[in-house]
């Protein structure tokens, strides 16, 4: 089953994308319309998102040149940037009734549709098929088409088969000509990101794990930085059978590191950094099993129970299992992670209930602890009381939480 999965539909155009018609380079968007030096302007300032200057430009530009269809388009870009998708629409239409079959104009349009609710991928689709007519050897109309057609393949298989999850077997058939598509915009465009990113998202979904890897490798030679495939490698790595907290807090960390605004990896070393403070807890259970053994709370048979009060030797030797316990354990463990580790250890505990809930309930227990070793006491019923006090309360949060850490 896929449920709950990365879907193609999650793939999102770059902002760069949006810049130019259909992500064009300069020398591309120069092939398509004849630029005007006020158009190249207005690129300029597009470019440095100054959008309003830009739209004053060009519609002083258009005031004088109404029929300037690279102007239309620039205005449609602008409008795209600045969430005014009905604009963009209108302006996409302006500049194809200027150059009917115009792929920037076309491409914009459909742009345009996927950011309106109640149109969307629906009615791009047609209009990304007619992009790749006009421009059969451009990548990108071949990408945003491969996108379309994924989610509106995905759309009529659920509704011809009323199928409320979607499994790998299935959409492999359902989306073979997506993936024709993708590798037909992989081929045009080798260099592309967002090529690669639709191909990748159509693999995964399918099912094709190799291929859907191999991709998201290509995608971090073509962009290292790029936020969703190094969350994507991030988070294999770190959630392989056998990966304890600490290494996956690492992985998580140096993913951050490389891309210091990416969500889905601040909640993947949340959650491992989670995983860690969980672990204390075992450490000061461990003190509190051997306060306990060190005083014979519990007879057994056969033995003879130590005389109460212990020496003072005896209870201040007990400082030395336990601290190093607490050093090779906790400290030596902690600094041995990376900085980025550290410091959200600290923000955790700051932010989250639970991580402090954690943290006190390890205090509780290595006071409890502490109470049963170092006091010199005369009888047992007490220190019996502080040894389920430090157990139990812990013990009963440690599977309630687990939940939590995934």
């Amino acid at each position: 089953m896929v449920r709950g999965r990365p879907q193609c539909g999650d793939v999102r155009e770059r902002r760069r994308d949006v810049r130019r018609p259909g992500g064009l380079s300069e020398e591309e968007a120069q092939a398509v319309t004849t630029v005007h030096p006020a158009v190249e302007k207005a690129q300029a300032l597009i470019d440095f998102d100054r959008y309003d200057q830009a739209l004053a430009l060009l519609a002083q530009h258009l005031a004088e040149n109404p029929d300037d269809t690279g102007a239309w388009i620039k205005i449609g870009y602008c409008q795209l940037n600045t969430d005014q998708p009905e604009r963009a629409l209108d302006a996409a239409d302006e500049a194809l009734k200027l150059a009917p079959g115009d792929f920037g104009g076309l491409i914009l349009r459909a742009q345009a549709l996927t950011r309106i609710p109640d149109r969307a991928w629906r009615e791009a689709e047609p209009v990304l098929r007619e992009a790749v007519r006009a421009a059969p050897h451009h990548w990108f109309g071949y990408a945003m088409l491969a996108n379309a057609v994924c989610r509106m393949s995905m759309v009529r298989h659920a509704r011809a088969t009323g199928a409320k999850e979607l499994r790998h077997e299935d959409m492999a058939e359902v989306l073979r000509k997506a993936a024709d598509l993708a590798r037909e915009a992989l081929r045009l465009g080798p260099e592309e990101v967002y090529a690669h990113e639709v191909a990748q998202q159509i693999a995964d979904f399918s099912g094709n794990r190799t291929l859907a890897e191999q991709l998201n490798r290509a995608i971090l030679r073509i962009d290292p930085t790029h936020a969703e495939a190094l969350a994507r490698q991030t988070r294999q790595a770190a959630e392989a059978p056998g990966v304890p907290a600490a290494q996956a807090a690492d992985l998580y960390a140096g993913g951050l590191a490389a891309v210091p605004d990416s969500a889905e990896l601040q909640h993947g070393l949340d959650r491992a950094t989670y995983r860690m403070l969980r672990g204390v807890r075992w450490l000061a259970l461990l003190c509190v099993g051997l306060a306990g053994a060190m005083m014979d709370l519990f007879a057994v048979d056969g033995e003879v129970q130590r005389e109460l009060p212990l020496p003072l030797g005896q209870r201040l030797w007990y400082l030395v299992p336990m601290t190093a316990i607490w050093l090779v354990g906790g400290l030596l463990r902690y600094r041995r992670r990376r900085a980025g580790v550290q410091l959200n250890v600290r923000s955790l505990i700051r932010r989250h209930g639970w991580s402090r809930v954690v943290v006190a309930q390890a205090a509780w227990a290595m006071l409890c602890a502490l109470l049963i070793a170092e006091v010199p006491w005369a009888e047992r019923p007490l220190p019996q009381v502080l040894f389920w006090a430090g157990l139990v309360p812990t013990l009963a949060t440690v599977w309630f939480d687990r939940p939590r850490s995934r």
